[in-house]
């Protein structure tokens, strides 16, 4: 076998050994990932929420869903902003710097918001549905903490 077949015989094992370890690892951790279980779901399917309670919340969730939405495109449009920038610049620019501090902003307001909205639905329950409520937030904030 010549030295040049031996090489990439070497390299293309080596790719598929470090692709099947990386798959592999993947797999590991997937599975032994333990993720809170999401607030939508339990909001709507685990606290036996009232008719009143479901009314309210939807308009809760449809309030939010508005200004999620403008933010979501604010974001979109910053990260266009900030394609262009770097096209033109290749460099760190005011320019660059200008589209990442507005990205930042609208991120930033979209958790507000979002914490607004949470805080909003909590503000429909019962002590009760609360308490389920608040351990579903507490778990969702802190599940990746050290």
């Amino acid at each position: 076998m010549s030295l040049a077949r031996s090489l990439i015989l070497t390299v293309v094992l080596s790719a598929l050994a470090a692709g099947a370890g990386a798959w592999g690892g993947a797999r590991y951790v997937v599975s032994h990932m333990h993720h809170a279980e999401p607030l939508h779901e339990v909001v709507h399917d685990k606290l036996n929420l009232s008719a009143q309670q479901k009314q309210r919340i939807a308009g809760v969730e449809q309030d939010y869903a508005v200004r999620r939405k403008a933010l979501e495109a604010e974001m979109r449009a910053a990260n266009a902003d900030l394609a262009r920038a770097i096209q033109q610049s290749h460099s760190y620019s005011p320019e660059v710097q200008h589209a990442v501090d507005r990205f930042h902003m609208a991120m930033g307001d979209l958790q507000k918001q979002s914490i607004l909205h949470v805080l909003a639905m909590r503000q429909v329950l019962t002590p009760q549905q609360s308490a389920v409520f608040d351990e579903t937030v507490a778990k969702a904030l802190t599940e990746d903490a050290p």
